[in-house]
């Protein structure tokens, strides 16, 4: 082996991987036989071709002379075909070197048509567990069924009011009213899940600890029976036969935050948004009005839409769009409207054919559900789902023989 050979051999060795591997000394050498050097790729530009919806890139300077050295290393002419293809036919041999926007428009085209495809909904066909309720008072103002987010459902039967435990199944009294003609006809659940608010038919307005089934306080401030209440936070806002809207602020001895005197009957219908910045408050007389929690104390509403023409109960707030209130009128009115709170608008009115006593949003789903009283025709005491924003009717079930009062959503649905 001569000289100009060992030396060849020399190098061919200090440039292998295997030495690069064993040596403790870092070099900055381009890359191996697999792994070529990253700094010298335009990875910007790759993923750009590859995540970007359009098909038109304007190439710098830079590019186009890079693209003309691909072509040219690659036996590529001007059009981005092989020149004397040795194997394959030419049909198979002339695609595009801009292959990756055809596969990005194809890609593109199976998630649309994905996209379009309905998903599979079940709607149920009976029921999951059916209770004994008597004693229910079937009067369609009232709101006397409350689910708490302990899962707890509380339900006034009368003079009694009980809780029913959905994780071991067990029911237990909290109270019984010794007085007649004084039961409770509004009953929420606050929304730490600890406290319990009650409002009677003779003005009374009590808080209870449910777990040690105590009486914590009692507020007053109201004249007449007490058909409704809402919680935001420390404030219990109720409403009464007297038409005036109390805030009560439990954290004060004296609690009395705000009182409101709008509505020229019955208030029925109270629901704070999602947020805690807007009241919504639904009365007998065929009124709503929207107000602000910031000036409250001022008595000046956001809104008053007069568009129902029975009283408005059934109100509830859209959980994925802050603005959107829907409301639900009584035997006259029959309709289910949705409301842009933000501009002051009716966005789409529903007829329903029958008397709505209470309305629900569907967290997982884009849908709305109703529960229904007398009707003018065949579709009373039944529950309907409505898809939002088309509202149009994807079910009905519901096997109840009485019109339905109160409509409540359980919050977990894996203890069942």
């Amino acid at each position: 082996m001569d000289q100009s050979d060992k030396l060849r051999l020399l190098q061919s060795y200090w440039y292998s991987p295997r030495r690069l591997h064993d040596s403790p000394t870092r070099y900055d050498f381009p890359g191996d036989r697999f792994l070529p050097n990253r700094s010298l790729m335009d990875l910007d530009r790759a993923h750009t071709l590859l995540t970007n919806k359009t098909t038109d890139f304007k190439s710098s300077k830079c590019n186009e002379v890079y693209q003309q050295k691909l072509i040219e290393s690659q036996s590529l002419n001007s059009e981005g075909k092989r020149i004397m293809v040795l194997r394959g036919s030419s049909k198979s041999s002339t695609k595009s070197i801009r292959f990756v926007d055809e596969l990005r428009q194809e890609m593109a085209a199976i998630s649309d048509n994905k996209s379009k495809q309905a998903p599979y909904r079940s709607i149920p066909k009976a029921e999951m567990i059916v209770f004994d309720a008597p004693g229910l008072m079937d009067d369609y103002y009232v709101n006397i069924m409350s689910w708490g987010k302990n899962n707890v459902l509380a339900v006034g039967l009368g003079p009694t009011l009980y809780l029913w435990n959905s994780v071991d199944q067990r029911t237990h009294k909290l109270f019984h009213v010794r007085e007649e003609d004084n039961w409770p006809t509004s009953i929420t659940w606050s929304e730490e899940t600890q406290t319990l608010a009650v409002g009677y038919t003779c003005s009374n307005l009590q808080l209870w600890d449910a777990e040690s089934s105590k009486l914590i306080r009692s507020l007053q401030g109201h004249s007449g029976r007490i058909a409704s209440t809402a919680w935001n936070g420390h404030i219990l806002t109720s409403g009464s036969r007297d038409k005036s809207i109390i805030n009560h602020d439990i954290r004060a001895r004296n609690h009395l935050a705000s009182c409101i005197k709008k509505h020229s009957d019955e208030v029925c219908g109270l629901k704070w948004s999602n947020e805690g910045d807007r009241l919504a408050s639904g009365g007998s007389e065929k009124q709503l009005y929207i107000w602000e929690a910031s000036k409250m104390s001022s008595s000046k509403f956001l809104h008053r839409f007069t568009d129902h023409c029975a009283a408005v109960k059934a109100l509830a707030w859209c959980p994925y769009q802050h603005n959107v209130l829907a409301s639900g009128g009584g035997w006259n009115d029959r309709c289910i409207r949705i409301w842009n709170t933000q501009k002051g608008i009716c966005i789409h009115s529903i007829e329903t054919k029958a008397q709505i006593s209470g309305l629900e949003w569907n967290r997982h789903h884009r849908e709305i559900l109703s529960s229904h009283g007398y009707s003018t025709g065949e579709d009373q005491n039944k529950l309907c789902l409505w898809k939002y924003p088309s509202m149009t009717k994807v079910g009905e079930f519901g096997n109840h023989e009485p019109r339905i009062i109160n409509l409540c959503q359980v919050f977990n649905y894996s203890n069942f």
